[in-house]
């Protein structure tokens, strides 16, 4: 087996990747943050700082501990910069096109043993793989979100990948303390699967005026006991992120049942994409989050 996964790469410092980030650098490895720009390295440094505080402030972190986290992340504003890391986890923007063009530039740069994994949602990892120069060491590392907060992690092979690359990737979540299932590469792979078109259905039954926002969101809740309602979590997600793995899984599959509710793409056209926008199936501007519909 290669050597063992020392220093990671992390390529996105949004919600995803400071969140990678803030996971392995508690485990004890040293984390290379990069984006494209030095704003939002920053940005993610800072998330980090603040959730590892809040961390410390529920005891559930010592201060030491979280000191000396902070110590192993380092910001990495060139793709040079990640020459060293054994293992690069891509978590930038749920796009294909973005996706190829981030590996293009890295593959140059890595050293011939480093894995390269995506964090993809949804897509093709055979696709991705075959994009680098090294589909044999490429792999699907797909966390959930919010990252220190959730225990699954979906591990997605290639038909190219190999073992050694699929041990070392689960050596390196084992050690993060996740629980790792294995999921084969077809379109979304298991929790997108089935989560995602849930979603869609109860934006249909919106759209159908079948209820409203909060009466949806209200059924679920304390009908199936979901923890939070399924418009919220969309918003929560990312209506674009929702559109984009809907669209993935319609192209993928070639069933109608996958096809995106047009009101889950009026939205996103219209720059509601929930949380990070402010506006979605809830508008976040005043006190309290008020439905939209």
């Amino acid at each position: 087996m290669q050597g063992e996964i020392r220093t990671i790469g992390v390529i996105g410092a949004g919600q995803m990747g400071s969140g990678i980030a803030h996971v392995a650098a508690l485990a004890g490895f040293e984390v290379l943050l990069n984006d494209i720009s030095e704003e939002r390295i920053q940005s993610g440094l800072a998330t980090i700082n603040g959730n590892m505080a809040r961390q410390v402030q529920k005891g559930a972190l010592e201060e030491a501990a979280r000191q000396a986290a902070l110590g192993r992340v380092t910001a990495a504003p060139l793709m040079e910069n990640l020459a060293q890391c054994d293992l690069v986890i891509e978590a930038a923007t749920e796009n294909e096109e973005v996706k190829r063009k981030i590996f293009a530039q890295l593959t140059r740069n890595l050293k011939s043993d480093a894995i390269l994994a995506s964090n993809t949602s949804s897509i093709s990892i055979t696709r991705l793989g075959a994009a680098t120069d090294r589909p044999e060491q490429f792999i699907g590392i797909h966390f959930m979100n919010p990252v220190p907060v959730m225990q699954l992690v979906e591990i997605i092979r290639g038909i190219a990948t190999d073992d050694t690359t699929y041990a070392r990737a689960k050596a390196f979540c084992d050690r993060l303390g996740k629980t790792v299932t294995m999921s084969e590469d077809f379109p979304a792979f298991i929790v997108n699967r089935i989560l995602l078109p849930m979603i869609n259905e109860a934006i249909y039954t919106l759209y159908e005026g079948v209820g409203t926002v909060e009466a949806i969101d209200t059924a679920m809740r304390l009908g199936a006991n979901h923890p939070m309602g399924p418009l919220q979590l969309a918003d929560f997600i990312g209506l674009d992120t929702c559109l984009s793995i809907m669209q993935v899984l319609h192209d993928g599959l070639s069933d109608s049942k996958y096809r995106p509710c047009p009101l889950l793409v009026k939205y996103v056209e219209a720059g509601w994409l929930g949380r990070k926008t402010k506006r979605g199936f809830y508008d976040y501007r005043g006190e309290k989050p008020v439905p939209t519909r």
